[in-house]
């Protein structure tokens, strides 16, 4: 099956059912070392993976690790532009769960990012992002332990899916005559629009099927959450595109609303249930006019819309949700994307699980994490319904490679990910109270340590890797 690799002689393979790794006492995970510095830091994870392991089931578990290659590493081994070589995909799909260091690509021309190829090979629809705060770690925010959330983003779509022309291409200019004198001008709501014809161009696709498969998973992990944080948020800039992104949050709404039904409210039902709590005696329109504000000026149309809209929620739901019961249950809301970014700053507390599309996630998954300490404390899972694979979410650094000083808490984070969803909790909840205790103590590399005040002296990345297992307890 392999011609350069050889899986370990034991252990045991994960297989999936129904969307949900069963795992075994002693499984093959493969994993790759990544580029740059991913020569420091994968050792340290490795290292300290297996000690959690070692203590919370005194050598009833154990992962037998499996090396295999991407990125500059795999060219070494397989040949020139060989990033992607058919034995890791092989034993990627054989074995299910992997996890892997950064990997290096090309910014302009080259290769196409190989974190995404392995999303869309391996249809890994969902990346999860969590960002929360570890007590002592510098953060340019003043108050980073408030935001504490998880950012569900659609691995697959959107721009991502790399569909696109370059400006002057023969058929890049094709599509671009196609769209401005025949489509353009047969939509009646794009007027006279016309794209530039030196532009380059490319397609955004949204699906329905993609977009609720996304948010099925992220009301899943709302269920598991404390009361206090059953809260799904979907971010889009619907208001602009209406088609793709407005679809978005309207397919979210509709799943929430039927395979959902008995577990979720949406904040405009709550509302409208809140109203009618607070008086019983609410008309319909006056019940309209309390969740819109601007009623008033509205169309008679459009009011009649709201009356109705307030109508449904109160004949369908009253007796499941109402009387104060949709407090027990699973918020499911919106935002406009540009605004989010704001309100986790200003609002962080308010926020859980944010889902959202593949562009806006990636740009709302490094600015939340910027908030608790940056990059190198953000942990990434990517994840489908027959295989995952946890990932450094930071890049390669080349210039820090070998010299035993990055941080390799982004990989170690994204361990403990990967230790959760095997459901080995009492591992993960070891290597988390070490990570913390670590850094409660000033045992940070230099990436923290020159920011905390007062300054502190700094470990090697390996050092940092015996300070959270010291903590262990």
């Amino acid at each position: 099956m392999y011609e350069k690799i050889t899986p370990p002689t034991t252990g045991a393979k994960i297989t999936f059912k129904n969307g949900e790794p069963v795992v075994p006492e002693n499984p093959i995970i493969p994993f790759i070392r990544g580029d740059g510095t991913g020569i420091d830091i994968w050792p340290a994870t490795e290292k300290v993976l297996d000690a959690a392991i070692a203590k919370a089931y005194k050598g009833k578990r154990k992962i037998s690790w499996f090396r295999v290659y991407a990125g500059d590493e795999a060219c070494e081994l397989y040949g020139t532009y060989q990033y992607l070589p058919q034995d890791t995909l092989t034993a990627i799909k054989e074995y299910g769960i992997a996890i892997k260091g950064p990997l290096t690509t090309p910014v302009g021309g080259g290769i196409r990012s190989l974190n995404v190829a392995l999303r869309q090979i391996f249809d890994l629809y969902t990346c999860v992002r969590p960002c929360r705060y570890y007590a002592g770690t510098p953060s340019p925010h003043k108050t980073p332990e408030k935001l504490d959330v998880i950012v569900y983003r659609e691995n697959t779509e959107d721009i991502y899916l790399g569909i696109e022309w370059k400006q002057g291409s023969e058929i890049g200019d094709r599509l671009i005559k196609f769209l401005n004198e025949e489509l353009i001008p047969a939509t009646p709501e794009h007027g006279k629009k016309q794209i530039p014809l030196d532009a380059g161009i490319g397609i955004k696709p949204i699906s329905k099927t993609g977009s609720q498969r996304l948010v099925r998973r992220a009301i899943k992990q709302a269920l598991v959450l404390p009361k206090n944080k059953q809260q799904v948020t979907l971010v889009h800039k619907g208001n602009i595109m209406k088609y793709t992104e407005g679809a978005f949050r309207d397919w979210g709404y509709e799943l929430a609303t039927t395979e959902f039904r008995q577990e979720t409210v949406t904040e405009r039902e709550s509302w409208i249930l809140g109203n009618k709590e607070k008086n019983p005696n609410i008309s319909l329109e006056e019940n309209a006019h309390e969740i819109d504000p601007g009623f008033d000026s509205l169309t008679p149309e459009k009011k009649a819309q709201i009356v109705k809209e307030v109508e449904t929620v109160l004949n369908t739901i009253w007796e499941s949700h109402g009387n104060g019961q949709w407090k027990e249950k699973i918020m499911v809301n919106d935002r406009i994307a540009d605004s989010i970014f704001q309100q986790i700053q200003t609002r962080p507390d308010e926020y859980s699980i944010l889902a959202t599309m593949n562009l806006n996630g990636d740009y709302l998954s490094d600015a939340a994490a910027a908030i608790v300490g940056g990059l190198g404390m953000g942990p990434g899972a990517n994840i489908g319904d027959s295989c995952a694979i946890f990932e450094a979410t930071h890049g390669t650094a080349p210039k820090h490679a070998g010299l035993d000083r990055i941080n390799p808490g982004s990989v170690i984070l994204s361990g403990v990910m990967m230790l959760e969803y095997m459901g080995w909790q009492e591992a993960a909840d070891l290597v988390k109270k070490g990570l913390g205790a670590a850094i409660a103590n000033g045992q940070v590399t230099y990436d923290l340590a020159r920011l905390m005040e007062p300054p502190v002296k700094p470990l090697k990345c390996s050092e940092f890797a015996d300070a959270i297992i010291k903590h262990f307890g």
